[in-house]
């Protein structure tokens, strides 16, 4: 679970390397976001060649998280960081073209089929 001004390690080729989330869109006054959850973010630290600048304002899906989650059949996946996805404005389309290291399986249930294909990893 990720709280507001977490940081977020970003998993994708747009350039950004890191995020401080900032606001859970249309989840009313629920505080804490989990995997797969839209996100809005804010990047901290940017490569300056890339699609995305410092300071930019961007939505962003959950791939990754440190605190475990649990499956239906009573298993639980954890990561070793917490990671995001860059998406192109309000579709669940990623805007880069590589996503970088493992993506939770619950990615493709929730309908973010296009970041599940992209991935070489899927835990």
């Amino acid at each position: 679970m990720l709280q507001l001004r977490s940081t977020l390690v970003v998993a994708d080729n747009t350039g950004a390397k890191s995020a401080q989330l900032i606001g859970i869109p249309g989840r009313g006054n629920v505080i804490k976001a989990k995997l797969g959850d839209v996100i809005t973010v804010v990047v901290k630290k940017a490569d300056p060649d890339g699609q995305i600048r410092n300071h930019q304002v961007v939505r962003a899906v959950i791939v990754r998280t440190k605190k475990e989650n649990r499956r239906p059949d009573g298993s639980y996946i954890r990561f070793d960081d917490n990671a995001c996805v860059i998406l192109d404005g309000k579709t669940n389309v990623p805007k880069g073209t590589r996503i970088f290291g493992p993506i939770a399986r619950e990615i493709r249930q929730l309908g973010f089929a296009k970041i599940a294909s992209l991935a070489k990893e899927l835990y």
